[in-house]
This record gives structure tokens, sequence and C-alpha cells, in this order.
């Protein structure tokens, strides 16, 4: 499997804010850390078991890291590079972020973290999916978030996230749900064992 990360940190460059919503009331940001069970207010997360298994997961109590915004989408836009995989794709995004301030605003644990997440999934077998992760700059509001109401939010902090992409290629005989559904698998156990390998050692 493919992967690769790169930084995308210029003015005009996507960035994330957190909390985020959105003129549709249903679509907004859920703090699953610490309401798990609003996953199932998500709908990409109920059509996509697989992706909802995900963000449980990453948001677990206690893991260091959380999740802000996901989207899921089949595609028979596939550019000339990708088309020795297949001719459609299953491709998702996961936006993600370290939950201890000193880590969201430190851009070298961000790159560290990319880098050797990269180098786990370069020892995955070889399937026709890809992993690419995107630095960006995310805006962390303080305070108690009402949704449309930003009035309970005090002044933003810079940090940074991290939005991965998750992508499964195919053809009239391979599915490219089920390379999608493996590729974010391995994606899930190399950050839990990322994740582990970071812990200090007793």
């Amino acid at each position: 499997m493919q992967a690769d990360f790169s930084v995308e940190l210029g003015g005009d460059a996507p960035a994330l804010e957190i909390p985020w919503c959105s003129d549709d009331p249903r679509v907004r940001y859920y703090d699953l850390k610490i309401h798990p069970e609003l996953v199932l207010q998500i709908p990409e997360a109920v059509e996509y078991p697989e992706l909802g298994s995900f963000l449980s997961r990453i948001n677990g109590a206690g893991f260091p890291l959380a999740t802000a915004k996901c989207d899921a989408w089949s595609s028979s836009e596939v550019a000339p590079e990708e088309q020795i995989f297949g001719d459609r794709k299953f491709a998702s995004y996961i936006d993600l972020f370290f939950v201890e301030e000193k880590d969201r605003c430190s851009f070298e644990k961000n790159e560290a973290f990319a880098k050797e997440l990269c180098r786990l999934l370069g020892h995955t077998p070889e399937i026709a999916a890809m992993v690419e992760l995107v630095i960006r700059h995310c805006y962390y509001y303080q305070g108690q978030f009402v949704p449309n109401n930003w009035d309970g939010l005090n002044a933003s902090v810079t940090g940074f996230c991290l939005t991965m992409y998750v992508t499964g290629f195919g053809d009239s005989d391979h599915d490219p749900v089920r390379r999608w559904t493996v590729a974010l698998n391995l994606l899930q156990h190399a950050i839990v064992q990322l994740n582990s390998n970071l812990q200090p050692k007793p």
C-alpha cells in the first residue's frame, strides 16, 4: 500500500476549526471523546460501519488522539497515475488531532507522527490502495460550544491537525470498497502501534 504525507500551511491552504458547524444543523462537530455514543449521529459512520469503528477506536478513552470531521464517497474520476489500480475508487478523509495542547500546537510532533506512520504503512501488504496524510493548520476554540452559537467560545489557539485520505481502487472484477476497508484497518492498526511505541517504558 502506498503511503505519503505533505504539508499545506500556506495562506490559501484549507484550515480546520474545532469546533465547527455548517448551515445544516445535522452536519456539525461531535466531540466523540466525551460523547462516544454520538458516532451514531454521523451519517457516514452509520452507512460504513468500518469508518464508525475507526472513529470509535481513535476517540477511545485514554487514547492521545481524537477526530474532528470525516466523509466517504465513491468516484470514477481516477487520475492518470492511479489508473494502474483500476478505473474506479472509494475514498474517505478523516481529520485527526492530538488531544494535548502542547502536542497539537507542535509542528515537529505532527510531522514526526506523519513520517513514522508512513514508514509503518510502507511495510504493509501491497494492495491497490493508498493513504495520504496532510498536515494543516487548525484553530482550536476554548469554552462551551452550542451549535451555531459561538458566543460561549474564547479566542482560538493556532495549532495543527492531520487530514488522512484513504482510497481503495478497483474495476469490474475488484471492489474498491473492500480494498478501502483493508487500507482503513491497516491505518488504524498502524496508529495504535505507533502510539504504543511512543508510550514511556515503565
